[in-house]
């Protein structure tokens, strides 16, 4: 991805003298000066935006990159993103193998619009093949923010650290007021979820005090393909139903997607 320097600035691959030098991946990765950074970052933002932009209607998958095909969970993936596709909604994943092939994978299968959103790791993560439109992020926390505000609806299938990780954050935005409370978020397996969410229930609610009982009630857990779909589709109605009377419009604008990541904490706390 390429740097953006301002006006006043050196030009890739020049130093200040305007003479040939080490373009400006060089100078990132060695710490030579801050200021290709925060252009490469602001450069992340702008591209991630400007591609969601173009994302309608979707639905994003989370969940482990280790699952192989033939796994359950995979072919639960799979599944339930074939339905979705058929259905009119774009998928969105990590791009990566695992879960998210699984999803890309079931929308390919029935011609649907299937997107992954990739990172480049130091092993490098390899787009998965079923994956139509991508884009790829340099920094972590900049794709985070893109998955985050990716969808009308997240679904979390099993996974390590990194679906945690996204799974919470999700979540506290929510509880925080900056995403929608009514954006349906999924979590499929109950063998696999269950002691968490007792765990929320009993320890974070039941003994801290940490939650609001309501805070239990912006996930959803299931195994079932169909009410998987129903939870998402009647989520989504609820959120155009509630654009259309604040806004007149019933999708997402580019400008919404921004605003809505930028929008101040409510009054409650984490």
């Amino acid at each position: 991805m390429a740097d953006s320097p301002g006006a006043n600035s050196p030009q890739p691959g020049l130093d200040p003298s305007g003479q040939p030098g080490q373009p400006p991946h060089h100078v990132v990765e060695h710490g030579h000066t801050s200021s290709w950074r925060v252009f490469r970052i602001m450069a992340e933002f702008v591209d991630g935006f400007s591609f969601l932009a173009d994302i309608h209607n979707s639905v994003t998958f989370f969940g482990s990159a280790r699952l192989p095909q033939g796994n359950r969970y995979y072919e639960l993936a799979r599944g339930l993103a074939q339905r979705l596709a058929q259905r009119g909604y774009t998928v969105v994943t990590g791009g990566g193998p695992g879960i998210m092939q699984a999803a890309n994978q079931g929308a390919y299968e029935v011609g649907g619009n299937s997107v992954g959103l990739n990172i480049q790791l130091p092993h490098e993560q390899r787009t998965n093949p079923y994956v139509r439109h991508s884009t790829s992020f340099h920094y972590f926390f900049s794709r985070k923010v893109m998955l985050d505000f990716s969808a009308r609806a997240y679904i979390f299938f099993p996974g390590g650290f990194g679906t945690m990780d996204e799974f919470f954050e999700l979540i506290t935005l929510v509880q925080t007021g900056k995403h929608e409370r009514h954006v349906p978020i999924i979590m499929m397996g109950h063998d696999y979820w269950d002691p968490l969410t007792r765990w929320m229930r009993e320890v974070m609610l039941g003994e801290l005090n940490a939650i609001n009982p309501d805070d239990l009630t912006i996930f959803s857990v299931t195994d079932d393909l169909d009410e998987a779909v129903r939870l998402i589709e009647t989520g989504i109605q609820t959120q155009r139903q509630h654009e259309a009377a604040t806004t007149g419009r019933t999708h997402h604008s580019a400008d919404d997607k921004i605003r809505q990541a930028t929008s101040p904490m409510a009054g409650t706390e984490q």
